[in-house]
């Protein structure tokens, strides 16, 4: 079996591409956020795991209402959102999400 290998030369260094990753990440999130709809950052802090080292640990809160079809938001409460919790250990990211909305709304 022959393997070859091949590399690309890139104009930027890995931190640069890391910065530039996370802002267009937040530039996206933050163009996405209109009329109290969007993203919204509830958690954004350093973390430290012991098997893949330093890292970021955000929490956000999607809302998803202007997103879904005109006969599902007449059925799902202003309220619903999902949760998507991250830890990313640059270049690895673990994503967790789930979905809420108050219980009390369907009592």
């Amino acid at each position: 079996m022959l393997l070859k290998e091949y590399r690309i030369c890139m104009p930027l260094t890995v931190e640069e591409y890391r910065i530039g990753q996370l802002y267009m990440i937040s530039k996206h999130s933050h163009e996405q956020s209109d009329r109290g709809e969007g993203v919204e950052v509830v958690q954004n802090e350093p973390y430290e795991d012991p098997n893949h080292g330093n890292g970021q640990l955000t929490e956000k809160r999607v809302y998803l209402n202007s997103k879904l079809p005109s006969w599902a938001r007449a059925v799902v409460p202003k309220i619903f959102y999902i949760t998507e919790k991250a830890w990313n250990y640059y270049p690895y990211t673990i994503t967790e999400y789930t979905v809420s909305f108050p219980y009390s709304l369907f009592l």
